[in-house]
This record gives structure tokens, C-alpha cells and sequence, in this order.
């Protein structure tokens, strides 16, 4: 079997996906629900002394719902979750590999 090796855009495109579906789960829906369920609160103003895991700034959210927006176009909103276990794992390792290949150290998954 014969390898092919991949260009250079296509691997900065696979990250961009896999980094823009790992945070659209992980942050955005969970932040989401965060905020529904009263576990984090929408601030008009932020302030020094908020704890990033219980306050969000309103403009802040109002960015993340159109980055959500154009990530839901992007791809599909039924690409974009519920992923299994197995499915999440892959996703992550993708991510890994590719940035590792791009410069980046192992499990350098933020988004």
C-alpha cells in the first residue's frame, strides 16, 4: 500500500474543523447549559473579582452564539453533536495528531 502524503492546507483545514467542533461541544453547548441552569450568570459589566466558571459577560456570549452560528452553517448542526465516547476519542486524537504534526506538543486540545 502506497502512502500519500497530505498538503499543508489540508491539514490546516482538518484542525480548523476539529478545533471549531470541539469548542462548539465543549464550551458552547456547555456554556449554554451552564447559563440555563443558573450555574453561570450573565454580567453586563465584567469586573475583576468574577470567577470565569460562574459569570460570563454579555457581550462575550453574544460573540460565542454567532461563532456558534457560523460553526452550525459551516458544518450542519446534525455534524456537529451528540458524538459516543468512541467518536469523542477520535475527535480528540485527530485534533492531537494534527496539531502535533503542525509544531504543537501532544494533547494540545484548546480551543
Amino acid at each position: 500500500m502506497e502512502s500519500k502524503l497530505r498538503n499543508i492546507k489540508s491539514a490546516f483545514e482538518a484542525e480548523g474543523e476539529f478545533c471549531d467542533k470541539v469548542w462548539y461541544n465543549r464550551c458552547h453547548l456547555r456554556t449554554k447549559e451552564e447559563l440555563k441552569n443558573g450555574e453561570v450568570k450573565l454580567v453586563k459589566k465584567w469586573k475583576p473579582e468574577y470567577s470565569t466558571q460562574k459569570f460570563m459577560s454579555k457581550d462575550i456570549w453574544e460573540g460565542a452564539k454567532k461563532a456558534a452560528k457560523r460553526i452550525e452553517k459551516k458544518y450542519g448542526k446534525k455534524n456537529l453533536c451528540p458524538y459516543d465516547d468512541f467518536e469523542w476519542g477520535m475527535i480528540n486524537g485527530k485534533l492531537s495528531a494534527i496539531r502535533w504534526m503542525l509544531g504543537d506538543d501532544w494533547d494540545q486540545l484548546d480551543t
